[in-house]
């Protein structure tokens, strides 16, 4: 197709600049230019047109090319066309960095932006060995990002609520608004972003090579390694200098350099100066639609919200259209799993572990102790210790159901957008202050997803409704970063659900729990032969007469009310159902029977020793215990790859 010109799109982002402006001062076109050229003791409107308007605008445009020249530089060296900091999962390591710099680390004389960047690139050599580095073109490198995004989330949620009357203002910055009050971070941006611009145009040849693909630029002379260090330092430094300054905005340095590319420009040069000019335009947009939606609402919308609500529709129709490679080898080689013990051994074990976690606590002193509770304890402990065995195997459940639909080990409950549903429920109850229940929201909201999943499963591929999962749970970012920027109780309450508490659960909603996931994991494993040949492959599935959309929706169907169940009472558990299917097939249980049971032990001990933890590690402190299960499925699976020779390919 026929791209605009440069011209055009630079015409267009001085109109929006303008209008950007005018949005924001009473002052005529006129007057503004009149205060530029004499600055001085004028007018307030003039004072706060000089030091809040107008370096908001130039900022906007600053931060907007540099996020859209990182995502450029990470979809051309990974040849991934939905590559992004924010869907490789290297923004929330800059984030999760900067989170713990600052609360654990008040006095450090490290600068914030040697803190993103150093966040990024851990984030960035942990990608590496979840995908595998040979692997960062296909869907495997987006599920890793996404996995690396809960996991670091997982980490900054327990250190924000640990820090809880020190980290409001953290959240409030963090948001990601433009809002300014002098220009000290368009100074602090400049001299960090010049540098980088003037190293990109040495890129543009080697970036040509590359596209190629990595075995032919190699026999042309190029040094790929070399080409693949440089480019991801500077994605990340240019990303970190966005988050350093605003805190985290989305979808720019993904949306940029992609729909360069639908405009024509798929040369590396054309793409990444076509990706600044939309970047700065989009961001701008973005802002300028927070700016408004501000004056008719009671709180301040921060513009990452405003991007997110822009990008996420965009970036779900860029799932649906941009074809990916979706094969990912097992984290488990078959060679590396052990031979598997009785699973009476195992359940012995994991009755062992209940009981401690039944029986342990501390004492008023903080010793620790191990003997039958007082009755009134014991009223509060079991329902909460029953509910977390409950989610444990459940979500284990749900885990193995899609890792063998989608034959893809990085596919769990998260990915697939309910979690996110019951989310976005839970946020509407909160904001139209209904006298509902909020829970009721919540089951509403991953119901809606769980129909939308059923209609498209014979519609859609399974690697594309993943894809749905991952931009619904972009979309629930962008809404979750305008509550919590509000820095109110309510924003703390939000952020405890949404790390998997089980404070009030009750007698009755432990036992209910308790019951339909055992009923739900009967009907699994009576699916055990359709999830055996669809393990094999859709061919010789279809060959033994099977009839695999149907058999896909109803294993979908079954994925989902356990995901519904389990995420409308606790919120999200991520990593749970990523982790122990795949931990079973390490520990040798590779027949669909025995992985099923032995995941289910594991779940359940997994958040039992959670739920043990969350009540004893802090005493007498407590952290919800999908925030913890989380962080523990996250750190073995994470050890688990960096020991496997895959880690190294």
């Amino acid at each position: 197709m026929k791209r605009p010109s440069l011209t055009l799109l630079g015409a267009a982002l001085i109109v929006l600049a303008f209008s950007h402006l005018q949005l924001a001062t009473p002052l005529s076109l006129g007057e503004q230019w009149q205060a530029i050229r004499q600055p001085g003791d004028g007018q307030i409107e003039e004072m706060i047109f000089l030091h809040a308007h107008l370096p908001r605008t130039v900022l906007a445009i600053l931060l907007g090319a540099a996020m859209a020249l990182s995502g450029s530089l990470l979809q051309q060296l990974t040849l991934n066309p939905l590559a992004s900091p924010m869907t490789l999962g290297t923004s929330a390591g800059a984030w999760c960095a900067i989170v713990l710099g600052g609360l654990l680390w008040p006095g450090n004389t490290i600068g914030i932006e040697w803190l993103a960047l150093g966040g990024s690139l851990l984030s960035f050599l942990l990608l590496g060995a979840l995908a595998g580095w040979r692997q960062l073109h296909g869907l495997g490198a987006l599920l890793a990002g996404t996995a690396l995004n809960l996991l670091l989330g997982s980490v900054a949620a327990i250190a924000v609520m640990m820090n809880d009357q020190y980290s409001r203002s953290l959240l409030v910055w963090g948001a990601g608004d433009l809002a300014q009050n002098d220009w000290y971070w368009v100074h602090w941006v400049l001299p960090r972003l010049l540098p980088a611009l003037l190293v990109l145009p040495l890129l543009c040849r080697p970036l040509q090579l590359l596209q190629l693909g990595s075995e032919a630029a190699a026999a042309a002379g190029l040094n790929v390694l070399r080409l693949a260090l440089v480019g991801s330092l500077l994605a990340l430094w240019l990303n970190g200098l966005a988050i350093s300054a605003v805190g985290l905005i989305g979808f720019v340095s993904l949306l940029a350099p992609a729909l360069a590319r639908l405009l024509g420009a798929s040369r590396p040069a054309d793409n990444m100066r076509y990706a600044v000019l939309i970047g700065s335009i989009t961001l701008l947009l973005a802002d300028t639609l927070a700016m408004y939606a501000s004056q008719w609402l009671s709180d301040i919308l921060p513009s990452s919200a405003a991007a997110g609500l822009l990008g996420a529709p965009v970036l779900i129709w860029l799932c649906l259209r941009q074809p990916l490679a979706d094969g990912v080898a097992l984290l488990s080689s078959p060679g590396k799993s052990r031979r598997l013990l009785p699973l009476t051994l195992w359940l012995a074990a994991g009755l062992l572990i209940l009981l401690l976690c039944a029986l342990g606590s501390r004492d008023a002193g903080g010793a620790w102790v191990l003997g039958w509770p007082e009755p009134a304890i014991w009223s509060l402990r079991w329902p909460r210790l029953l509910a977390a065995c409950a989610a444990g195997m459940g979500l284990a459940i749900a885990g193995l159901i899609l890792q063998r639909l989608l034959n893809n080990p990085l596919s769990s409950p998260d990915l697939l957008g309910i979690s996110s549903g019951a989310s976005l429920g839970m946020l509407a109850g909160l904001l139209l202050g209904s006298s509902l229940s909020p829970w009721l929201f919540s089951a509403a909201g991953a119901a809606l997803v769980l129909l939308a999943l059923c209609w498209l499963a014979p519609r859609q591929s399974p690697a594309r409704l993943i894809l749905l999962g991952i931009g619904l749970s972009s979309l629930l970012e962008a809404v979750l970063q305008f509550v919590l920027a509000q820095g109110n109780n309510d924003s703390f309450q939000l952020l405890n659900w949404l790390a998997g508490s089980t404070y009030h659960t009750t007698a009755a909603q432990a036992a209910s729990l308790f019951g339909l996931v055992s009923l739900l994991g009967l009907i699994t494993l009576g699916t055990a032969r359709v999830l055996t040949l669809l393990s094999l492959g859709e061919a010789h599935a279809r060959a033994t007469g099977l009839d695999v959309r149907r058999a896909r929706w109803v294993l979908l169907l079954l994925a989902g009310l356990l995901s519904l169940v389990i995420s409308s009472q606790f919120g999200p558990m991520a990593f749970i159902g990523l982790v122990l299917p795949q931990l079973a097939i390490k520990l040798g249980a590779r027949r669909l029977g025995s992985q099923l049971g032995l995941a289910t032990l594991l779940g359940a001990a997994m958040l039992a020793l959670a739920d043990l933890a969350s009540r004893t590690a802090f005493f007498p402190n407590q952290l919800p215990v999908g925030a913890l299960g989380s962080l523990a499925c996250g750190s073995l699976l994470l050890l688990a790859l960096l020991s496997s020779p895959r880690s190294r390919t």
